[in-house]
């Protein structure tokens, strides 16, 4: 295969424009709640409010090893809630055991989480954050059970679980 000037030049206009769909995420990417708070962090406040773990989770979007978080089998009533501004997210009742490893719910609160594309790793996912900090959570698939069918695949890492307190209903 022979190399002309053109196909260079196509094939980094290609890359460029894959780049381009990856951009870091902004509070004004999304519909989210009140981030006025969480707009003002800076990048040293927001490492000493995390750990090294959840400020790589939440910050820069990265992955949690499957199996790895003890919130997969948390079978508790309560709420799960973002480990970055403690925004209730999720409630149990919504909570499925998916198999994959990472808590899973069918469904999140009334305005708890806003989506984007997320296209990293040459295919297209909904990318799942915090509407109020704006901190990633995790992604959203259509394979989960009834009545949505969705399968909210979170970072346990991302997350802090608040259990209701006994005789609570």
């Amino acid at each position: 295969m022979r190399l002309d000037r053109r196909s260079l030049l196509m094939g980094g206009a290609a890359v460029a424009a894959l780049i381009a769909t990856r951009t870091p995420t902004k509070a004004n990417d999304m519909p989210a709640a009140d981030t006025t708070d969480f707009k003002k962090l800076t990048d040293a406040e927001w490492r000493k409010r995390l750990t090294k773990d959840q400020y790589w989770i939440l910050r820069e979007e990265g992955t949690e090893r499957a199996g790895s978080s003890a919130l997969d089998h948390e079978k508790r009533k309560g709420t799960f809630a973002c480990a970055g501004c403690d925004l209730p997210l999720f409630s149990s009742d919504t909570k499925f055991d998916s198999g994959t490893g990472w808590p899973s719910f069918y469904q999140p609160l009334a305005g708890a989480v806003a989506t984007r594309t997320d296209r990293s790793f040459f295919m297209a996912r909904t990318e799942v954050h915090c509407a109020r900090c704006i901190g990633h959570l995790g992604h959203v698939f259509n394979d989960g059970p009834k009545p949505t069918g969705l399968r909210y695949c979170m970072n346990g890492l991302a997350l802090k679980f608040e259990p209701t307190p006994a005789g609570a209903s």
